[in-house]
Protein backbone atom coordinates (compact mmCIF):
# COMPACT_ATOMS: atom_id res chain seq x y z
CA UNK A 1 0.00 0.00 0.00
CA UNK A 2 2.81 2.12 0.99
CA UNK A 3 4.03 1.66 -2.65
CA UNK A 4 1.06 2.03 -4.55
CA UNK A 5 0.79 5.31 -2.74
CA UNK A 6 3.69 7.02 -3.41
CA UNK A 7 3.34 6.23 -6.56
CA UNK A 8 0.10 8.01 -7.06
CA UNK A 9 1.56 10.75 -4.87
CA UNK A 10 4.76 11.35 -7.34
CA UNK A 11 2.13 10.69 -10.50
CA UNK A 12 -0.73 13.86 -9.65
CA UNK A 13 3.03 16.28 -8.84
CA UNK A 14 4.59 14.72 -12.25
CA UNK A 15 1.27 15.63 -14.17
CA UNK A 16 0.84 19.23 -12.93
CA UNK A 17 4.76 19.23 -13.59
CA UNK A 18 4.04 18.07 -17.33
CA UNK A 19 1.35 20.58 -17.76
CA UNK A 20 3.55 23.79 -16.95
CA UNK A 21 5.58 25.54 -19.03
CA UNK A 22 8.55 24.59 -17.05
CA UNK A 23 8.68 21.22 -18.94
CA UNK A 24 10.29 23.30 -22.08
CA UNK A 25 13.10 24.39 -20.45
CA UNK A 26 15.86 22.56 -22.93
CA UNK A 27 18.63 24.28 -20.99
CA UNK A 28 17.82 21.85 -17.69
CA UNK A 29 20.67 19.50 -16.54
CA UNK A 30 21.38 16.75 -18.74
CA UNK A 31 22.62 13.81 -17.69
CA UNK A 32 26.27 12.13 -18.47
CA UNK A 33 24.68 8.95 -18.25
CA UNK A 34 21.40 8.01 -19.91
CA UNK A 35 20.26 5.32 -22.34
CA UNK A 36 19.25 6.20 -25.66
CA UNK A 37 18.30 3.61 -27.23
CA UNK A 38 16.58 2.48 -30.91
CA UNK A 39 15.24 -0.59 -32.15
CA UNK A 40 16.78 -1.17 -35.45
CA UNK A 41 14.32 -4.00 -37.08
CA UNK A 42 15.33 -5.72 -39.99
CA UNK A 43 11.74 -7.97 -40.05
CA UNK A 44 11.04 -7.67 -43.98
CA UNK A 45 13.43 -4.93 -44.14
CA UNK A 46 11.41 -2.68 -42.19
CA UNK A 47 14.50 -0.13 -41.05
CA UNK A 48 17.10 -2.39 -42.81
CA UNK A 49 18.56 -3.51 -45.24
CA UNK A 50 16.37 -1.80 -47.98
CA UNK A 51 18.83 -3.58 -50.96
CA UNK A 52 18.74 -6.72 -51.21
CA UNK A 53 22.25 -8.85 -51.45
CA UNK A 54 22.13 -10.40 -54.63
CA UNK A 55 25.25 -9.58 -55.64
CA UNK A 56 28.68 -8.52 -54.45
CA UNK A 57 27.74 -4.84 -55.55
CA UNK A 58 24.52 -5.28 -53.94
CA UNK A 59 26.04 -6.36 -50.54
CA UNK A 60 28.08 -3.28 -50.97
CA UNK A 61 25.22 -1.19 -51.64
CA UNK A 62 23.77 -2.93 -48.35
CA UNK A 63 26.24 -1.92 -46.20
CA UNK A 64 26.49 1.62 -46.88
CA UNK A 65 22.92 1.56 -46.14
CA UNK A 66 23.25 0.49 -42.29
CA UNK A 67 26.60 3.01 -42.42
CA UNK A 68 24.24 5.65 -42.86
CA UNK A 69 21.58 4.78 -40.49
CA UNK A 70 24.61 4.29 -38.08
CA UNK A 71 25.75 7.76 -38.71
CA UNK A 72 22.08 9.42 -38.06
CA UNK A 73 22.12 7.95 -35.12
CA UNK A 74 25.49 8.92 -33.67
CA UNK A 75 25.19 12.41 -35.19
CA UNK A 76 21.98 12.42 -32.88
CA UNK A 77 23.55 11.23 -29.71
CA UNK A 78 21.88 8.05 -29.97
CA UNK A 79 24.05 5.27 -27.54
CA UNK A 80 22.60 2.20 -27.74
CA UNK A 81 21.05 0.09 -30.80
CA UNK A 82 18.92 -2.96 -30.37
CA UNK A 83 19.96 -4.49 -33.61
CA UNK A 84 17.13 -7.43 -34.74
CA UNK A 85 19.29 -10.42 -34.81
CA UNK A 86 17.11 -13.26 -34.96
CA UNK A 87 13.84 -12.39 -36.28
CA UNK A 88 11.26 -15.56 -36.58
CA UNK A 89 13.09 -18.33 -36.98
CA UNK A 90 15.36 -17.43 -39.20
CA UNK A 91 18.53 -15.22 -38.76
CA UNK A 92 21.24 -12.74 -39.97
CA UNK A 93 24.04 -14.20 -39.04
CA UNK A 94 25.68 -17.85 -40.44
CA UNK A 95 24.33 -20.13 -38.38
CA UNK A 96 23.93 -24.10 -38.12
CA UNK A 97 20.75 -24.26 -36.77
CA UNK A 98 18.60 -21.36 -38.36
CA UNK A 99 18.23 -20.56 -42.33
CA UNK A 100 19.41 -16.58 -42.94
CA UNK A 101 16.72 -14.26 -43.18
CA UNK A 102 15.12 -13.50 -46.39
CA UNK A 103 15.34 -9.78 -45.27
CA UNK A 104 19.17 -10.30 -47.10
CA UNK A 105 18.75 -11.35 -50.09
CA UNK A 106 14.88 -12.00 -50.70
CA UNK A 107 15.55 -15.40 -50.36
CA UNK A 108 15.34 -18.04 -46.80
CA UNK A 109 18.82 -19.27 -46.77
CA UNK A 110 20.56 -17.61 -49.08
CA UNK A 111 23.87 -16.03 -47.62
CA UNK A 112 24.38 -11.86 -48.45
CA UNK A 113 27.94 -13.04 -49.17
CA UNK A 114 29.21 -11.38 -45.67
CA UNK A 115 28.23 -11.31 -41.86
CA UNK A 116 25.86 -8.72 -41.42
CA UNK A 117 25.85 -9.48 -37.43
CA UNK A 118 29.85 -8.98 -37.63
CA UNK A 119 29.68 -6.04 -40.04
CA UNK A 120 26.89 -4.13 -37.78
CA UNK A 121 29.03 -4.93 -34.41
CA UNK A 122 31.83 -3.36 -36.17
CA UNK A 123 30.47 -0.14 -37.42
CA UNK A 124 28.30 -0.16 -34.45
CA UNK A 125 31.55 -0.18 -32.05
CA UNK A 126 33.62 2.32 -34.37
CA UNK A 127 31.12 5.02 -33.81
CA UNK A 128 31.04 4.67 -29.85
CA UNK A 129 27.76 3.03 -29.52
CA UNK A 130 26.60 -0.04 -28.35
CA UNK A 131 25.24 -3.41 -30.07
CA UNK A 132 22.72 -5.56 -28.19
CA UNK A 133 21.66 -8.39 -30.49
CA UNK A 134 17.32 -8.15 -30.55
CA UNK A 135 16.52 -11.74 -30.23
CA UNK A 136 12.60 -11.89 -30.69
CA UNK A 137 12.10 -15.58 -28.90
CA UNK A 138 8.74 -17.39 -28.75
CA UNK A 139 7.03 -16.67 -32.01
CA UNK A 140 8.06 -18.94 -34.96
CA UNK A 141 6.82 -17.81 -38.37
CA UNK A 142 3.27 -18.04 -40.48
CA UNK A 143 2.89 -21.64 -42.21
CA UNK A 144 4.06 -20.45 -45.76
CA UNK A 145 7.12 -19.20 -44.24
CA UNK A 146 7.66 -22.01 -42.79
CA UNK A 147 7.50 -23.53 -45.67
CA UNK A 148 10.00 -21.68 -47.67
CA UNK A 149 12.95 -22.07 -44.94
CA UNK A 150 13.79 -24.97 -45.91
CA UNK A 151 15.68 -27.76 -44.49
CA UNK A 152 16.85 -25.63 -41.33
CA UNK A 153 13.09 -24.54 -40.47
CA UNK A 154 12.11 -25.28 -37.05
CA UNK A 155 9.23 -27.59 -39.07
CA UNK A 156 11.42 -29.57 -39.87
CA UNK A 157 14.02 -29.99 -37.17
CA UNK A 158 11.55 -29.37 -34.17
CA UNK A 159 8.16 -29.28 -34.77
CA UNK A 160 6.94 -30.92 -31.73
CA UNK A 161 8.32 -27.45 -30.22
CA UNK A 162 5.47 -25.65 -31.76
CA UNK A 163 1.62 -24.75 -31.82
CA UNK A 164 -0.47 -23.14 -34.07
CA UNK A 165 -2.63 -20.16 -32.70
CA UNK A 166 -3.59 -17.53 -34.42
CA UNK A 167 -2.40 -18.43 -38.04
CA UNK A 168 1.24 -18.60 -36.67
CA UNK A 169 3.59 -21.16 -35.14
CA UNK A 170 4.77 -20.09 -31.76
CA UNK A 171 7.28 -22.08 -29.30
CA UNK A 172 5.37 -23.85 -26.75
CA UNK A 173 7.05 -21.95 -23.22
CA UNK A 174 5.73 -24.75 -21.30
CA UNK A 175 7.61 -27.71 -22.96
CA UNK A 176 10.89 -28.19 -21.72
CA UNK A 177 12.64 -28.24 -25.43
CA UNK A 178 11.28 -25.01 -26.09
CA UNK A 179 14.15 -23.17 -23.41
CA UNK A 180 16.46 -26.19 -24.82
CA UNK A 181 15.88 -24.53 -27.98
CA UNK A 182 16.40 -20.63 -27.17
CA UNK A 183 19.24 -21.30 -25.18
CA UNK A 184 21.11 -23.36 -27.96
CA UNK A 185 20.10 -20.12 -30.09
CA UNK A 186 22.10 -18.24 -27.95
CA UNK A 187 25.02 -20.37 -27.89
CA UNK A 188 25.37 -20.08 -31.59
CA UNK A 189 26.45 -16.83 -31.52
CA UNK A 190 27.35 -15.30 -27.85
CA UNK A 191 30.94 -16.48 -28.07
CA UNK A 192 31.41 -15.68 -31.73
CA UNK A 193 30.57 -12.22 -31.66
CA UNK A 194 30.99 -8.91 -29.23
CA UNK A 195 27.86 -8.65 -28.57
CA UNK A 196 27.36 -5.54 -25.48
CA UNK A 197 23.92 -6.96 -24.45
CA UNK A 198 21.03 -9.52 -25.65
CA UNK A 199 17.46 -8.14 -26.12
CA UNK A 200 14.44 -10.36 -26.11
CA UNK A 201 11.49 -9.59 -27.62
CA UNK A 202 8.52 -11.25 -27.60
CA UNK A 203 9.61 -13.32 -24.34
CA UNK A 204 5.94 -13.81 -23.72
CA UNK A 205 2.70 -15.64 -24.25
CA UNK A 206 1.19 -14.65 -27.40
CA UNK A 207 -2.28 -12.03 -27.80
CA UNK A 208 -5.32 -13.48 -26.99
CA UNK A 209 -3.33 -16.06 -24.67
CA UNK A 210 -6.37 -18.08 -23.25
CA UNK A 211 -7.00 -19.64 -26.24
CA UNK A 212 -3.36 -20.68 -27.38
CA UNK A 213 -3.48 -24.47 -27.86
CA UNK A 214 -1.04 -26.25 -24.50
CA UNK A 215 -3.77 -28.11 -23.01
CA UNK A 216 -1.98 -31.12 -23.08
CA UNK A 217 1.34 -29.29 -22.43
CA UNK A 218 -0.46 -28.03 -18.65
CA UNK A 219 -1.33 -31.56 -18.07
CA UNK A 220 1.77 -33.56 -18.52
CA UNK A 221 3.38 -30.38 -16.58
CA UNK A 222 1.58 -28.64 -14.46
CA UNK A 223 2.04 -30.31 -11.50
CA UNK A 224 -1.28 -29.37 -10.51
CA UNK A 225 -0.89 -25.81 -9.99
CA UNK A 226 -3.21 -22.63 -11.85
CA UNK A 227 -2.49 -22.53 -14.89
CA UNK A 228 -2.38 -18.82 -15.28
CA UNK A 229 0.56 -19.07 -12.75
CA UNK A 230 1.88 -22.23 -14.44
CA UNK A 231 2.25 -20.04 -17.65
CA UNK A 232 3.74 -17.05 -15.65
CA UNK A 233 6.49 -19.46 -14.57
CA UNK A 234 7.32 -20.80 -17.73
CA UNK A 235 8.24 -17.53 -18.93
CA UNK A 236 10.27 -16.77 -15.86
CA UNK A 237 11.78 -20.22 -16.17
CA UNK A 238 12.95 -19.57 -19.59
CA UNK A 239 13.80 -15.95 -18.70
CA UNK A 240 16.17 -17.18 -15.55
CA UNK A 241 18.11 -20.39 -17.31
CA UNK A 242 18.80 -17.64 -20.58
CA UNK A 243 20.39 -15.16 -17.90
CA UNK A 244 22.19 -17.35 -16.54
CA UNK A 245 23.61 -19.45 -18.78
CA UNK A 246 24.64 -16.20 -20.59
CA UNK A 247 26.24 -14.52 -17.66
CA UNK A 248 28.26 -18.20 -17.20
CA UNK A 249 29.71 -17.24 -20.56
CA UNK A 250 30.15 -13.13 -20.50
CA UNK A 251 29.65 -11.75 -17.28
CA UNK A 252 29.55 -8.09 -19.11
CA UNK A 253 26.65 -9.08 -21.65
CA UNK A 254 23.84 -7.30 -20.17
CA UNK A 255 20.56 -8.84 -20.74
CA UNK A 256 17.50 -7.18 -21.34
CA UNK A 257 13.70 -7.40 -22.50
CA UNK A 258 11.34 -5.39 -23.42
CA UNK A 259 7.80 -6.42 -21.99
CA UNK A 260 4.01 -5.57 -22.93
CA UNK A 261 3.79 -1.34 -22.10
CA UNK A 262 1.87 -1.52 -18.32
CA UNK A 263 3.11 -4.41 -15.95
CA UNK A 264 -1.03 -4.49 -14.38
CA UNK A 265 -3.48 -2.59 -13.13
CA UNK A 266 -2.65 0.21 -10.96
CA UNK A 267 -4.84 1.04 -7.69
CA UNK A 268 -6.36 3.83 -10.13
CA UNK A 269 -5.56 3.49 -13.54
CA UNK A 270 -6.59 0.12 -15.41
CA UNK A 271 -4.73 -1.56 -18.29
CA UNK A 272 -7.55 -1.83 -20.30
CA UNK A 273 -7.03 -5.78 -20.03
CA UNK A 274 -3.75 -5.17 -21.86
CA UNK A 275 -0.74 -5.86 -19.63
CA UNK A 276 2.64 -7.81 -18.69
CA UNK A 277 1.37 -10.04 -15.82
CA UNK A 278 -2.49 -11.17 -16.47
CA UNK A 279 -2.71 -10.95 -20.24
CA UNK A 280 0.74 -12.76 -21.73
CA UNK A 281 1.94 -14.00 -17.96
CA UNK A 282 5.09 -11.88 -17.94
CA UNK A 283 6.11 -11.00 -14.51
CA UNK A 284 8.80 -8.66 -15.59
CA UNK A 285 8.92 -6.74 -12.45
CA UNK A 286 9.60 -9.65 -10.87
CA UNK A 287 12.41 -10.44 -12.83
CA UNK A 288 14.02 -7.63 -12.00
CA UNK A 289 13.99 -8.36 -8.29
CA UNK A 290 15.00 -11.94 -8.75
CA UNK A 291 18.17 -10.45 -10.58
CA UNK A 292 17.47 -12.12 -13.82
CA UNK A 293 17.45 -8.88 -16.57
CA UNK A 294 19.83 -6.40 -16.14
CA UNK A 295 17.40 -4.38 -18.11
CA UNK A 296 14.03 -3.57 -18.95
CA UNK A 297 12.31 -1.85 -22.27
CA UNK A 298 8.40 -1.93 -21.81
CA UNK A 299 6.87 -0.83 -24.93
CA UNK A 300 5.10 2.09 -23.78
CA UNK A 301 3.30 3.33 -27.28
CA UNK A 302 0.61 5.22 -25.22
CA UNK A 303 -0.40 8.28 -24.21
CA UNK A 304 -1.84 10.08 -21.23
CA UNK A 305 -3.33 7.84 -18.52
CA UNK A 306 -2.04 4.81 -20.24
CA UNK A 307 1.71 6.21 -19.81
CA UNK A 308 2.35 8.09 -16.78
CA UNK A 309 0.88 6.38 -13.95
CA UNK A 310 2.48 3.16 -15.74
CA UNK A 311 6.18 4.66 -16.36
CA UNK A 312 5.70 5.94 -12.91
CA UNK A 313 4.79 1.99 -11.72
CA UNK A 314 7.77 0.55 -13.76
CA UNK A 315 10.17 2.59 -11.69
CA UNK A 316 8.72 2.34 -8.42
CA UNK A 317 9.49 -1.76 -8.94
CA UNK A 318 12.22 -1.69 -10.94
CA UNK A 319 14.25 -2.95 -7.56
CA UNK A 320 17.80 -1.07 -8.54
CA UNK A 321 17.83 -2.56 -12.34
CA UNK A 322 17.05 -0.09 -15.20
CA UNK A 323 13.95 0.64 -16.86
CA UNK A 324 14.28 2.79 -20.43
CA UNK A 325 10.82 3.05 -21.66
CA UNK A 326 10.37 2.27 -25.15
CA UNK A 327 8.50 5.51 -27.24
CA UNK A 328 6.31 4.97 -30.01
CA UNK A 329 7.30 7.37 -32.26
CA UNK A 330 6.29 5.36 -35.55
CA UNK A 331 2.70 6.85 -34.34
CA UNK A 332 3.91 10.59 -35.27
CA UNK A 333 3.69 9.10 -38.66
CA UNK A 334 0.05 10.58 -40.69
CA UNK A 335 -0.26 7.41 -41.58
CA UNK A 336 -0.40 5.80 -38.10
CA UNK A 337 -1.97 7.48 -35.28
CA UNK A 338 -0.69 10.90 -36.46
CA UNK A 339 0.73 12.24 -33.10
CA UNK A 340 1.72 15.65 -32.56
CA UNK A 341 5.42 15.59 -31.58
CA UNK A 342 4.21 16.90 -28.28
CA UNK A 343 2.96 13.54 -26.77
CA UNK A 344 6.95 12.42 -27.52
CA UNK A 345 8.32 15.33 -26.31
CA UNK A 346 6.34 15.59 -23.20
CA UNK A 347 7.01 11.95 -22.04
CA UNK A 348 10.69 12.56 -23.07
CA UNK A 349 10.78 15.13 -20.31
CA UNK A 350 8.48 13.47 -17.95
CA UNK A 351 11.23 10.25 -18.26
CA UNK A 352 14.06 12.06 -17.49
CA UNK A 353 12.58 14.02 -14.81
CA UNK A 354 11.86 11.51 -12.93
CA UNK A 355 15.05 9.91 -12.94
CA UNK A 356 14.58 6.69 -15.07
CA UNK A 357 17.21 4.95 -16.79
CA UNK A 358 16.65 6.21 -20.45
CA UNK A 359 14.28 5.85 -23.20
CA UNK A 360 13.78 3.68 -26.74
CA UNK A 361 12.35 5.17 -29.94
CA UNK A 362 10.56 2.36 -31.89
CA UNK A 363 11.37 2.44 -34.83
CA UNK A 364 14.72 3.32 -36.41
CA UNK A 365 13.10 4.78 -39.37
CA UNK A 366 10.33 7.06 -37.83
CA UNK A 367 13.76 8.50 -35.63
CA UNK A 368 16.04 8.88 -39.12
CA UNK A 369 13.67 10.18 -41.09
CA UNK A 370 12.92 13.15 -39.13
CA UNK A 371 8.91 12.23 -38.51
CA UNK A 372 7.26 15.53 -37.54
CA UNK A 373 10.90 16.95 -36.65
CA UNK A 374 11.92 14.41 -34.05
CA UNK A 375 15.46 13.50 -35.22
CA UNK A 376 15.93 17.03 -35.40
CA UNK A 377 14.46 17.86 -31.96
CA UNK A 378 16.25 15.32 -30.52
CA UNK A 379 19.99 16.56 -31.57
CA UNK A 380 19.58 19.79 -31.12
CA UNK A 381 17.61 20.20 -28.34
CA UNK A 382 16.96 17.09 -25.68
CA UNK A 383 20.29 14.94 -26.56
CA UNK A 384 22.29 17.87 -27.54
CA UNK A 385 25.61 16.60 -25.77
CA UNK A 386 26.89 13.12 -26.02
CA UNK A 387 25.63 9.69 -22.64
CA UNK A 388 27.40 7.46 -21.64
CA UNK A 389 25.17 4.02 -20.71
CA UNK A 390 24.63 3.85 -17.23
CA UNK A 391 26.98 1.53 -15.03
CA UNK A 392 25.43 -2.09 -13.65
CA UNK A 393 27.19 -2.17 -10.68
CA UNK A 394 25.58 -5.43 -9.79
CA UNK A 395 27.80 -7.05 -12.79
CA UNK A 396 30.62 -5.50 -11.93
CA UNK A 397 31.48 -1.96 -9.84
CA UNK A 398 35.06 -1.76 -10.20
CA UNK A 399 37.01 0.76 -12.78
CA UNK A 400 39.64 0.30 -15.06
CA UNK A 401 43.09 1.45 -14.93
CA UNK A 402 43.74 5.09 -15.21
CA UNK A 403 44.92 5.74 -18.81
CA UNK A 404 48.82 6.16 -19.12
CA UNK A 405 51.82 6.18 -21.30
CA UNK A 406 50.86 8.99 -23.33
CA UNK A 407 52.34 9.66 -26.85
CA UNK A 408 51.79 13.48 -27.68
CA UNK A 409 51.01 14.57 -31.42
CA UNK A 410 53.49 17.07 -33.30
CA UNK A 411 52.76 20.18 -32.54
CA UNK A 412 53.31 21.49 -35.95
CA UNK A 413 50.74 19.53 -37.21
CA UNK A 414 47.50 20.03 -38.70
CA UNK A 415 46.31 16.81 -37.27
CA UNK A 416 47.26 15.10 -33.91
CA UNK A 417 47.01 11.16 -33.14
CA UNK A 418 47.06 10.89 -29.61
CA UNK A 419 47.98 7.66 -28.49
CA UNK A 420 48.46 5.71 -24.88
CA UNK A 421 49.21 2.50 -23.63
CA UNK A 422 45.58 0.00 -23.15
CA UNK A 423 44.08 0.45 -19.60
CA UNK A 424 44.27 -2.74 -17.31
CA UNK A 425 40.88 -3.84 -16.02
CA UNK A 426 39.19 -6.73 -13.51
CA UNK A 427 36.70 -7.75 -16.36
CA UNK A 428 37.79 -10.36 -19.13
CA UNK A 429 36.02 -7.73 -21.60
CA UNK A 430 37.43 -5.45 -23.70
CA UNK A 431 38.18 -1.96 -22.03
CA UNK A 432 37.12 1.05 -24.43
CA UNK A 433 37.49 5.33 -23.74
CA UNK A 434 35.92 8.80 -23.44
CA UNK A 435 37.65 11.93 -24.38
CA UNK A 436 36.35 15.12 -22.83
CA UNK A 437 37.90 18.82 -24.08
CA UNK A 438 37.21 21.85 -22.33
CA UNK A 439 39.30 25.78 -22.41
CA UNK A 440 39.54 25.06 -18.51
CA UNK A 441 42.00 23.18 -17.08
CA UNK A 442 41.69 20.67 -15.71
CA UNK A 443 38.72 19.46 -17.83
CA UNK A 444 35.69 18.75 -15.19
CA UNK A 445 34.26 15.00 -17.00
CA UNK A 446 31.59 15.43 -14.76
CA UNK A 447 29.72 18.05 -17.02
CA UNK A 448 28.41 16.23 -20.36
CA UNK A 449 28.89 19.26 -22.82
CA UNK A 450 32.38 18.45 -22.21
CA UNK A 451 32.31 14.58 -23.48
CA UNK A 452 33.16 14.56 -27.05
CA UNK A 453 33.85 11.19 -27.77
CA UNK A 454 32.52 7.89 -26.27
CA UNK A 455 33.85 4.66 -26.17
CA UNK A 456 36.41 4.45 -28.36
CA UNK A 457 37.48 0.96 -28.67
CA UNK A 458 41.47 1.41 -29.11
CA UNK A 459 43.82 3.43 -27.19
CA UNK A 460 44.22 6.16 -29.47
CA UNK A 461 42.24 9.73 -30.50
CA UNK A 462 42.47 11.33 -34.36
CA UNK A 463 41.81 15.05 -33.86
CA UNK A 464 42.16 18.88 -35.47
CA UNK A 465 45.47 19.68 -33.13
CA UNK A 466 45.28 23.45 -35.00
CA UNK A 467 41.47 23.96 -33.66
CA UNK A 468 42.57 22.72 -29.81
CA UNK A 469 45.54 24.62 -29.65
CA UNK A 470 43.50 27.84 -31.19
CA UNK A 471 41.01 27.93 -29.02
CA UNK A 472 43.05 26.45 -26.27
CA UNK A 473 41.29 23.63 -25.85
CA UNK A 474 42.63 21.06 -23.20
CA UNK A 475 41.82 16.91 -23.21
CA UNK A 476 40.84 14.22 -20.84
CA UNK A 477 41.09 10.69 -21.42
CA UNK A 478 39.28 7.67 -19.24
CA UNK A 479 38.92 3.92 -19.26
CA UNK A 480 35.64 2.54 -19.32
CA UNK A 481 34.36 -1.57 -18.80
CA UNK A 482 31.65 -3.00 -20.46
CA UNK A 483 29.97 -2.49 -17.21
CA UNK A 484 30.04 1.20 -17.40
CA UNK A 485 32.54 1.71 -14.64
CA UNK A 486 34.80 4.57 -15.72
CA UNK A 487 38.48 5.39 -14.21
CA UNK A 488 40.23 8.45 -13.23
CA UNK A 489 40.72 11.14 -15.75
CA UNK A 490 44.53 11.07 -17.38
CA UNK A 491 44.38 15.12 -17.39
CA UNK A 492 46.40 16.59 -21.02
CA UNK A 493 47.60 20.44 -20.92
CA UNK A 494 47.13 21.74 -24.85
CA UNK A 495 45.95 25.20 -23.50
CA UNK A 496 50.05 26.07 -22.74
CA UNK A 497 51.09 25.19 -25.97
CA UNK A 498 51.21 27.73 -28.88
CA UNK A 499 48.76 26.90 -32.07
CA UNK A 500 50.63 25.94 -35.33
CA UNK A 501 50.77 28.55 -37.87
CA UNK A 502 49.66 27.72 -41.26
CA UNK A 503 51.76 26.94 -43.76
CA UNK A 504 50.31 28.40 -47.34
CA UNK A 505 50.23 25.47 -50.17
CA UNK A 506 50.27 26.30 -53.26
CA UNK A 507 47.07 24.10 -55.67
CA UNK A 508 49.48 21.24 -55.36
CA UNK A 509 49.98 21.04 -52.07
CA UNK A 510 53.03 21.79 -51.26
CA UNK A 511 54.52 24.70 -49.21
CA UNK A 512 55.08 28.41 -51.13
CA UNK A 513 58.37 29.59 -50.49
CA UNK A 514 58.60 32.98 -48.75
CA UNK A 515 58.76 35.59 -50.98
CA UNK A 516 57.77 33.76 -54.25
CA UNK A 517 55.29 35.46 -56.07
CA UNK A 518 52.19 33.98 -57.96
CA UNK A 519 53.38 34.63 -61.27
CA UNK A 520 57.02 33.25 -60.56
CA UNK A 521 55.25 30.07 -58.92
Amino acid sequence: MKRIAATLLVFSIVVSTVRSQELWDTTAQRPKRELRAVWLTTLSGLDWPQTKAKSPLDAELQKQELCVLLDRLKRANINTVLFQTRIRGSVIYPSELEPWDACLTGTYGRSPGYDPLAFAIEETHRRGMELHAWVVTIPAFKPEMGKRMGKKSLLHTHPELLKKHNGQYYLDPGLPGSADYLSAILADFIDKYDIDGIHFDYIRYPENAYSFPDGATYKRYGKGQIKESWRRENITRIVRRLYQEVKARKPWVKMSSSPVGKYRDTQRYSSKGWNCYNTVFQDAQGWLEEGIQDALYPMMYFTGDHFYPFAADWQEGASGRHVAPGLGIYFLHPREKDWDISVITRELHYLRRRGLAGQAFFRCRFLTDNTKGIYDWLRDNFYAYPALPPTYEWLDSIAPQKPEGFTLPDANGEMGELRWSPSADDSPGTVRYNIYASSSFPVDTEQPENLIATLLPAPHYTFNLRTFLGYGLNLAVTAIDRCGNESEAAQLNFSQQEAPKRIPLNPLGRPVKAGLTEKRR
